[in-house]
């Protein structure tokens, strides 16, 4: 005879038991795991202010591995009818184009259009407790969603503030992130190569093939998707940003290579080389209008505790170094690589100024004139589209860093706040920023699928 088994509502038997004794050792058994889900994953619990994390020499307290990361993503909602961020003060906000499809990056051209990017990764495969991790973070804070693949033309011919055209310029991309004019060609950096197409002014549709000029790595991981691009002055070289293939070289340095770095191409022959490395992920770059240097923001490692590790924005220099993955902030080791590179460390570029930890700072533009007022007449805004592996949360807002002779002086100051509901939800995101003909600051906000307008208060 067969022994009898009785079965929970969670689908556990144990032979000759009651459903209540089985639900009652269910119930232990799951607030068991509970409990060491927490222990492990507490890690990302911060233990300092972000404030400690952020100006030119960051709190670097020790290491904290946590066995499972802590995910704390706020969840993407959107914003209801007539909601907007809130605008610091002496600032208005307003929404300047509605009804995107996940605007992430934005271009003015020189006769005022501004260009958005509608665009997200492309689909693939899943697979390990990471990559998995990864995709529920995804979900949760909206940007598990198909690729527009598009960029989109946006018009304010009356100059009220608001855009009344809203057309696509060029479809058919792939990933497309960063934008440059060039001469008579528009350059885009899709997420696996630079392609240019022909550009005259007031054109609001482009049919023409792009035509290819460098490819730029991209491949089945691909884990940073976003591939930034900035001309150089004299419109000679490009200069795109590339994300690691992965948080802190766990897939492999052979899957790293070109990766973590900025490229130089050159636009006539798209010959590249790597102009700076070790930035793991360098999103916005900009050129510093007082020392013409250029700088980018760079969002650093996860998982090593919630104050740990400041993002940050600093000057690059030709044939840098700056620690990813084998150290943080000049000679700081990451207790997780074993294959260590003293050489490397010993040369290590310790960045000019941190922007707190985990707070995702994607966008990075200087200030054009004082249209803003005074207060945000030198220096650069920075958006930070916010944390996922931290609580409690940090970014989710747009800020402005302070500058005196080229450099950054002074702790930032809130821009735009209030992405984050009463609830601890996402209205919205703030990625790219970037600042308009007439010196207003525009923000793209890829969860509110919004791109507003923030501009002084009259």
């Amino acid at each position: 005879m067969l022994p009898r088994w009785t079965y929970s509502r969670w689908g556990v038997g144990i032979p000759g038991s009651s459903n209540f004794a089985v639900r009652a050792m269910t119930r232990q058994i799951l607030v068991l795991l509970y409990s060491v889900i927490v222990l492990a994953a507490c890690g990302g619990t911060a233990k300092l202010p972000v404030s400690a994390g952020t100006g030119p020499q960051p709190l670097l307290p020790e290491t904290r591995n946590a066995l499972v990361p802590l995910v704390n993503i706020a969840d993407a909602k959107g914003w209801s009818p007539g909601a907007t961020p809130v605008a610091a003060s002496g600032l208005t906000v307003n929404a300047f184009a509605q009804g995107l499809d996940h605007p992430r990056w934005l271009y003015v051209l020189p006769n005022g259009d501004v260009l958005v990017a509608e665009t997200n990764a492309q689909p693939k495969e899943v697979s390990g407790l990471r990559a998995r991790i990864q995709k529920k973070v995804m979900t949760r804070a909206g940007a598990a969603v198909p690729s527009a693949d598009r960029i989109t033309l946006l018009r304010d011919e009356d100059r009220d503030g608001v855009a009344e055209l809203k057309t696509v310029l060029l479809a058919d991309l792939t990933s497309p992130f960063g934008m440059a004019l060039v001469g008579g060609r528009l350059y885009v950096a899709n997420t696996d190569g630079v392609v240019s197409v022909p550009y005259k002014s007031g054109v609001t549709e482009i049919s023409a093939l792009p035509v290819p000029l460098a490819d730029l790595p991209g491949g089945p991981i691909n884990h940073h998707w976003t591939k930034s691009l900035v001309a150089s002055p004299d419109g000679k070289k490009l200069y795109a940003g590339i994300g690691s293939n992965s948080d802190h070289g766990e897939n492999g340095m052979d899957n790293e290579v070109r990766r973590a770095a900025i490229l130089e191409i050159d636009i006539g022959s798209g010959d590249t080389r790597v102009f700076a490395h070790g930035l793991r992920n360098p999103v916005g770059m900009a050129w510093e209008p007082e020392t013409g240097v250029l700088w980018t923001a760079v969002n650093e490692r996860d998982e090593l505790g919630g104050d740990l590790v400041p993002d940050y924005m600093t000057s690059v220099i030709d044939g840098g170094f700056y620690g990813w993955p084998y150290s943080y902030y000049g000679d700081h080791l990451d207790p997780r690589i074993d294959d260590q590179r003293p050489d490397l460390v010993a040369s290590a570029r310790v960045p000019d100024y941190a922007l707190g930890p985990h707070t995702a700072s994607l966008g990075l533009t200087f200030a054009a004139g004082r249209q803003l007022g005074s207060d945000y007449g030198d220096g650069a805004f920075v958006g930070q589209h916010g944390s996922w592996n931290r609580k409690p949360r940090s970014g989710y807002k747009v800020i402005f860093v302070p500058f005196e002779k080229g450099k950054p002086a002074g702790m930032p100051r809130d821009v735009l706040t209030g992405f984050l509901d009463a609830k601890g939800d996402a209205q919205g995101r703030p990625v790219g920023v970037v600042i308009d003909k007439s010196g207003n600051l525009l923000v793209a906000d890829d969860v509110g699928n919004t791109v507003w307008r923030v501009s002084r208060d009259r």
